[in-house]
C-alpha cells in the first residue's frame, strides 16, 4: 500500500448542503471537521506507508475515523457502517453522498500499522495539542489522550448532545401532533435559539 499525502478530502457541495439541511447547528461529526481538520494530516503517517503499491485511504480519513469511532464507542463494523449511512460522518470525512464506505477490516489493518510503526498515539496526541492551543484544555496538570476524566468528557458531551437532539425531535413531533398543548406548555419566546 502507497501513500501520497493528500489530508482529508474536500467537503463535496452536495453533502455540505444535504448535511447542513439536515443539522442546522451541526453535530460532534462536523464541529470536528470544522475545527480541527488540521489534526488529521497524512504527514505524520508517511513512515508506516510505502511509495510503491496501490494508494490506499488515506491515513487522515481513518484517523478521523477512529477518533469518532472511539468517541462513540463503536466497533469497527459500526463505524464503517456509519460512515455509509450517516450523513454527518460523510460531511466530516468528505465523501459523496453516494459513497459505499470501506471494509471494516482496514480499520484494524490501519491500527495495526500504525503500532508497528510507533504511532498509535500520534492522532490522540495532535487532537491534544490542538484542544490545549485553542483553551479547550486547561492548564495546571498533565493532558494525557488516556486519562480517564478526557474519555469521560468527550463521551459526556456526545451523550448531552444525543439527548438534546432526542428532545427537540420529540418537541417536533408533540407540535405536529398537539401544536395547541405545546404552545400552551412552552413558553416559544424563551425557547428561541440562542
Amino acid at each position: 500500500m502507497s501513500l501520497q499525502p493528500k489530508g482529508l478530502p474536500e467537503i463535496p457541495a452536495q453533502t455540505v448542503t444535504v448535511a447542513r439541511a439536515a443539522f442546522p447547528r451541526g453535530t460532534l461529526a462536523m464541529r470536528l471537521r470544522d475545527r480541527l481538520a488540521e489534526v488529521f494530516a497524512d504527514e505524520p503517517f508517511t513512515g508506516a506507508f510505502g511509495i510503491r503499491g496501490a494508494p490506499g485511504l488515506p491515513p487522515a480519513v481513518l484517523s478521523l475515523v477512529t477518533a469518532l469511532q472511539f468517541t462513540e464507542n463503536l466497533t469497527d463494523r459500526q463505524a464503517a457502517g456509519m460512515a455509509v449511512r450517516a450523513i454527518d460522518w460523510k460531511y466530516a470525512l468528505g465523501a459523496e453522498l453516494t459513497d459505499t464506505g470501506f471494509d471494516a477490516t482496514v480499520l484494524s489493518r490501519f491500527r495495526a500499522r500504525l503500532a508497528d510503526h510507533d504511532l498509535e498515539r500520534v492522532v490522540f496526541d495532535r487532537l491534544v495539542e490542538a484542544c490545549r492551543e485553542r483553551g479547550l484544555i486547561g492548564a495546571g496538570g498533565r493532558a494525557r489522550t488516556d486519562s480517564t476524566h478526557v474519555i469521560s468528557a468527550v463521551r459526556d458531551l456526545n451523550r448531552t448532545e444525543l439527548a438534546r437532539e432526542s428532545v427537540r425531535a420529540a418537541l417536533e413531533a408533540h407540535a405536529v401532533v398537539a401544536p395547541d398543548w405545546l404552545a400552551d406548555t412552552l413558553n416559544i419566546d424563551e425557547l428561541a435559539y440562542r
